[in-house]
Parts: structure tokens; C-alpha cells; sequence
């Protein structure tokens, strides 16, 4: 026991080594010396012959210890109960045979915790080579890592470099061709630049940066030319300024000689400076007014009154003088604050600005033989956009009035309706309705006497032109126009959809075949024997004509913006003619049809029953032929039900009624029964499952 554990606790001083930080020495560099160690340390052991338990671990078999400790176990056990027996026996010897177990027992305990010893040593050994394969794959990992840093790094510098820019991009060089061609051989060296795209690029910069400089003291000169040229303006300028009082002078006194030859030109001088003050409207309303009066009527007269410097003032005006003014008038600001306007004062301000006319009108004055003056003054409302007239009729002595032509000479309906329906009494512009209605005013009418008519040959004088307003008195609204949106475009879509369908059916029928769609083909035989053999447009007046149609309930139908048909079918002998009645709501409202048969007689529903019934089956029973995608094919569902049952009724003919027939039709349809009840009824409804006719 001495010998071995003493070696143990030298070994285990021995072996034992320094900690040592991962980030200090690189996990394999470790392993490798780890290695070295034990190796180095085995081979000294080996040479002096000392014991060392982590040399007999490394030599002894794992499994083979198990074993060996599952062994002294079960012999421990054995023991034990050995002395338990001998204790529990009354044998003389019993305390010598304990003694002896007893040592056996012991060497048992020695064996177990050697071996528990080298599973103490295995776990190290197991935890050293575990932490030596974690430290080299965190190595391993610290250098993909590390690399992956790399190569990031290197695809940003490569995205950098393919991203960048430079300021000779943005210049706009000349093509390749006219570099060669207007460059100098000394920049373009075409031997070497045409070769290497490079050269190239620096060669074109460089002609570019030559021409730049070229342009530069192009554009130096010029600004020294324009300095010259400037100076002359400003010398000629002041020239002409110092002109202008004298002009004046010269102007002022030639006053007495313009009135002496009747020649105002320094009255005209001064209304033509006062026009361009004029807003547009009533400047061109001027302009012309003007060039008439030069050229045709030297009798009317023109002058604008107003005032000039609140335009001009209003013109001129800045927020910074506006700021100096109130900072003046500090008083006057305190008395408005101290009384501040209610919200009826603000609604009124705003009302009195809508009706607000320009500063400047323009005043026409008309002159008649007789003396008589009319007096026209035209004014612009700034917010309206409308030109307004003021009339003023001054007669002359002579002129005598009545009371009713007094009321036709008032200012008010003198001028009404000059041209049709221009009565002056509603704003030609149809956005002021919005503009009175927003301020809850009245209508244009109710402001004429503050603000003058509005007639629309004011307008055209003025250079105004506004769209006609509606001639019905019905004010459009945007909650009609909703309400019925959606409803009138499904309208129009089913009714073009329909018309088409429509179209198509009657081209057929004109070449004498029925078109029947493919979702109607099982709702009729597969062989029907009667043929339709025209098909023609007939007026109301023929249709009315027809013989079958006396005392038919559809002339009561009949209207002349619907559209009428009459269809001939024949089958043998018999003769069939339907009068079709075709509403403009077609398919909505089904056709009509009224038939007449000739055969062995003519019968119509007057004077047979089973030509009523055939009728009942055509207009009563349409909604058997409507499907969801035949529906606009009504009408040649109900013409082939017309043929099918055409054949039911002539095959049917003269059965069971004793009288005399054709034996020309053979039956080719199977029938349940050929008539039923008291009023012989035949079988029209035909049962497309089973494919046979049977009656209602």
C-alpha cells in the first residue's frame, strides 16, 4: 500500500501543470505540448523505473476494470454474509474464521479503491483530451471567423471600388468622332489612345479642359464688351431722362392750342396712361371701343373715371410697408382689438368684398339725333369675374314720355333681353351661383341695383366668354348621379349584350334556321319535322292587319316604337304564321307571338282551342326557356318551341275527334295521352327527361 500511493502523490506533483489563459497560447500549440509532456514524462519514468498510476491507466483495459470491480463487489458480499453466518453459528472457532474473513475483506477494499483511484485518473485523462479538442476547434473557429472578416472586409472595397464615381462622369464630353476630328494631334494621339480605353478617357478630358479655356476668355471678352455697351444704354438713358421734364414743359404749353383746334391730345395723352391701370376686361373692352369710335362712330365718346391711386396704391403695396404703417398707427390697432368685429360683421365684410367693383370704369356715352343721351358704365367685379353695365337714359326736350313707355325706357328693362334670353338679371358665370351660395346670399338678381346687369354682350365687349348654362330648370346633384350610377351601367351593359344576341338571331332567321344556344339544346327533341321558311319585317300596320289577328288581345300591345315580325312555318300541307311582337325592352319583356294555321281550313284562337292553348304555351310559359346563359336567346327558344309544338298539334290533329284529316303526318313523337278533359287539350308540354309530350 506504501509503495503505491507514494509515487501517486509525487506523480501528481509532477504532473501537474501551470493554468495557462486560451487567449495567451493557440489551443493546438497546447495540445501539442500536453502531448509532448506526457510522452517526455512516461519515457523518464520508464528509465528510472518508478511507478506511476497514470502509465498503468493508460496500459490497463476500462472494461476489464469494470469487471474486476463487479468481481471484488460479489465477493465483498460473500463475506459478509459469511461472517453474518458465522456469527449467527455456535462454533468454537468462529472468532479466528471472522478474523481471516475480516483480512480478506480488506484486500477486497484495497482492490476497489485502486480501481477507484484509476477511474479517477481516467475521467482526467478524459476531461484533459475533451478540453484539448473544445480549445482547437475554438481555435479552428477564431480563424474562420477571422477570415470571414477578411473576406468581408475585401467585398466592401470591391463594392466601394465598383461604386465610385468621379466628377468626369458627370461631364458631358463630345463623341468619340468629333474628338478625333477637331482635336489636335498632340492631345488626340490616336496612334496610342485608340488602343487603351484609358489613354483615351484622359485624352478626351484634356480636349475638354482646352476647349473650357478657350470659352472662358471667349466669355471675358464678351463681359468686357457688354460693360461698353452698358455704359453707352446708361449714358443715352440719362440723356433721355433729362428729355422727359422738358417734353413736359413743351406739352403744357401747347394746352391752349389743342383746345383752340379741338385737338385734346394731352386729355388722350392722359386717358391712354389711365387705361393701363384698367383690369384686363374692361382694357380691351376700352382698346376697342376706342378703335371704333377712330374708325365708325365719331359721335360716341369714351373716358375712364375712377380712382387712380388707390389702384396704384394697391398695386405698390408691400407687407414691410404695411408693417411700418401699423407699427404708426399703434393707437388705431388697440381701439380694433378692444372692439373686435362679431361673426355677422366678418359675414357681411366678406358679402360687401364679392360685390366689390374695380376703382377704375369705363364710361360710353351714346348720342342720338334727337338729343338723347345714353349713358353706359361699364365696371368689372373683382371677385365675380363678370363685367357689369350701368345704365342712364337722359332725354332730350322733345322726348315726351307716358307711363308706359316711361316703363319701357326705365334703366332696368331697356336693355333686356338685347339678345335671346339676355335678360341681365342671372351672372353668366355660372361659378358665382357657388360664390352667393357659400355666403348665403341671394341670387344675382336680388344685387343688380348695387352692382349693374351682367348682360352677356357686356361680357363679349370685355373680351369674356362663358359656357351657356343649362336650358332646364332642374339644378343637377351629385346624390342623384351616385344613387343611379351603378344601376344605369348594368342597364346599358344588359341592353347592348342584348342587342347583339338579338342581332345575330334575326341574321339567322333570315336564312330561315332557328339558332338555338348549346345550353337550350335539352330542352327540345332531337327531331323536329316543321321548318321555318321565312322570316320578314312587317309595320304595325300589317300587323295589325292580319286576319288570325282580330280580336287578339296583343293589338292592345301594340305601339309604334316597338318592332314587329312575321314568321312562316310549314310542314307538309299545314301552313303556320306567328305575328311576333317584339318589345324595346327585349329580353326583360318576353315576345309575343300570335298564330294562325292554315290547314283543311284556317284556325286561329278565335275559332280553336288547341291554337289558344299553343299560344298559352309560347307566352305564358317563356320563363321554362330562360337559363342563366341563353337568356338573351329567348326568342329563338320560344320560335323552336313554336316549331316543336306545331308538330304536336298537326300529328295530333283529328285524333279522337271523329272528323276527317291528313294522314300525312306521321307520329313521330310519343305521347302519354293524345288529349285530355273536357276541352280536349293536347300535350304541348314536352318532359325533356323522358323525353315525352304530356298536357299542362
Amino acid at each position: 500500500m506504501s509503495s503505491t500511493t507514494i509515487p501517486l502523490k509525487k506523480k501528481r506533483r509532477l504532473g501537474s501543470k501551470p493554468e495557462v489563459e486560451p487567449s495567451q497560447i493557440s489551443p493546438p500549440k497546447d495540445t501539442k505540448k500536453l502531448k509532448r509532456a506526457q510522452d517526455s514524462t512516461s519515457h523518464s519514468q520508464e528509465s528510472t523505473g518508478a511507478y506511476s498510476e497514470e502509465l498503468e491507466v493508460l496500459k490497463r483495459d476500462g472494461q476489464q476494470d469494470l469487471e474486476l470491480h463487479r468481481s471484488e463487489c460479489a465477493n465483498l458480499r460473500q463475506i459478509m454474509q459469511d461472517i453474518q453466518s458465522a456469527k449467527m453459528s455456535d462454533a468454537d472457532d468462529k472468532d479466528e474464521y471472522v478474523a481471516n474473513k475480516r483480512m480478506q475483506a480488506s484486500l477486497h477494499f484495497v482492490t476497489l479503491k485502486k480501481l477507484n483511484r484509476l477511474s479517477h485518473f481516467r475521467c482526467k485523462a478524459a476531461r484533459e483530451t475533451t478540453m484539448a479538442g473544445k480549445q482547437r476547434v475554438d481555435s479552428l473557429h477564431l480563424q474562420l471567423q477571422n477570415l470571414l472578416y477578411e473576406v468581408m472586409h475585401l467585398q466592401k472595397e470591391i463594392k466601394k471600388c465598383r461604386e465610385f464615381k468621379s466628377k468626369d462622369e458627370d461631364i458631358e464630353l463630345v463623341d468619340v468622332d468629333t474628338f478625333y476630328r477637331e482635336a489636335p494631334s498632340e492631345i488626340a494621339t490616336p496612334h496610342s489612345t485608340k488602343k487603351d480605353p484609358h489613354k483615351q478617357r484622359l485624352a478626351r478630358l484634356d480636349w475638354e479642359l482646352e476647349q473650357r479655356k478657350r470659352l472662358a476668355e471667349k466669355l471675358k471678352d464678351c463681359q468686357s464688351n457688354t460693360d461698353i455697351l452698358a455704359r453707352e444704354i446708361n449714358t443715352k438713358e440719362e440723356y433721355l431722362d433729362s428729355l422727359q421734364p422738358q417734353l413736359a414743359t413743351i406739352l403744357q404749353a401747347t394746352i391752349p392750342v389743342q383746345e383752340y383746334l379741338s385737338m385734346p391730345i394731352h386729355e388722350i395723352r392722359a386717358q391712354h396712361q389711365t387705361a393701363k391701370l384698367l383690369p384686363r376686361p374692361l382694357y380691351i373692352l376700352y382698346v376697342q371701343a376706342s378703335a371704333y369710335q377712330e374708325a365708325r362712330d365719331s359721335s360716341m365718346s369714351l373716358k375712364i373715371e375712377g380712382d387712380k391711386d388707390a389702384v396704384i396704391s394697391a398695386g405698390s403695396a408691400s407687407p414691410v410697408i404695411e408693417e411700418e404703417s401699423d407699427s404708426d398707427n399703434e393707437e388705431s390697432l388697440t381701439q380694433s382689438k378692444r372692439r373686435r368685429k362679431t361673426v355677422g360683421n366678418k359675414l357681411e365684410e366678406k358679402r360687401q368684398k364679392l360685390l366689390a367693383k374695380h376703382p377704375l370704369q369705363v364710361i360710353m356715352t351714346l348720342k342720338f339725333r334727337d338729343g338723347s343721351v345714353l349713358t353706359l358704365t361699364f365696371s368689372y367685379l373683382t371677385s365675380l369675374h363678370i363685367v357689369s353695365v350701368g345704365v342712364d337714359l337722359k332725354l332730350s326736350s322733345a322726348a315726351k314720355t307716358t307711363t308706359v313707355t316711361s316703363d319701357l325706357l326705365s334703366p332696368d328693362r331697356l336693355l333686356s333681353c338685347l339678345h335671346p334670353g339676355d335678360t341681365g338679371l342671372v351672372s353668366p358665370n355660372a361659378s358665382n351661383a357657388y360664390q352667393f351660395s357659400k355666403l348665403g346670399m341671394d341670387s344675382m338678381s336680388s344685387y343688380i341695383g348695387k352692382t349693374g346687369h351682367p348682360y352677356r354682350w357686356a361680357q363679349w365687349l370685355a373680351g369674356l366668354d362663358f359656357l351657356p348654362e343649362d336650358s332646364e330648370a332642374t339644378k343637377a346633384t351629385t346624390a342623384i348621379s351616385t344613387s343611379h350610377m351603378e344601376s344605369t351601367l348594368k342597364a346599358l351593359r344588359s341592353r347592348t349584350r342584348a342587342r347583339l344576341a338579338l342581332t345575330k338571331q334575326l341574321t339567322s332567321l333570315e336564312r330561315n334556321t332557328v339558332p338555338v344556344p348549346a345550353q337550350s339544346v335539352g330542352l327540345f327533341p332531337a327531331k323536329i319535322a316543321a321548318r321555318l321558311t321565312s322570316w320578314a319585317t312587317i309595320t304595325k300596320e300589317d300587323f295589325q292587319a292580319l286576319l288570325f289577328m282580330q280580336r287578339s288581345p296583343a293589338l292592345e300591345l301594340a305601339e309604334d316604337y316597338q318592332h314587329f315580325y312575321l314568321a312562316t312555318c310549314s310542314r307538309g300541307s299545314a301552313i303556320l304564321k306567328a305575328a311576333v311582337l317584339l318589345s324595346v325592352d327585349y329580353p326583360r319583356c318576353p315576345p309575343h307571338i300570335v298564330i294562325g294555321v292554315t290547314l283543311t281550313g284556317e284556325h286561329n284562337h278565335s275559332n280553336d282551342n288547341d291554337i289558344r292553348d299553343l299560344e298559352s304555351e309560347l307566352n305564358l310559359h317563356y320563363d321554362e326557356l330562360v337559363t342563366e346563359k341563353s337568356h338573351d336567346y329567348l326568342l329563338s327558344n320560344q320560335l323552336q318551341r313554336l316549331l316543336m309544338c306545331f308538330d304536336v298539334y298537326v300529328e295530333t290533329r283529328g285524333e279522337g275527334e271523329g272528323a276527317e284529316g291528313p294522314t300525312e303526318f306521321a307520329r313521330e313523337k310519343m305521347f302519354i295521352r293524345l288529349t285530355r278533359g273536357r276541352g280536349r287539350s293536347k300535350p304541348y308540354k314536352y318532359n325533356a327527361q323522358y323525353r315525352y309530350f304530356t298536357q299542362r
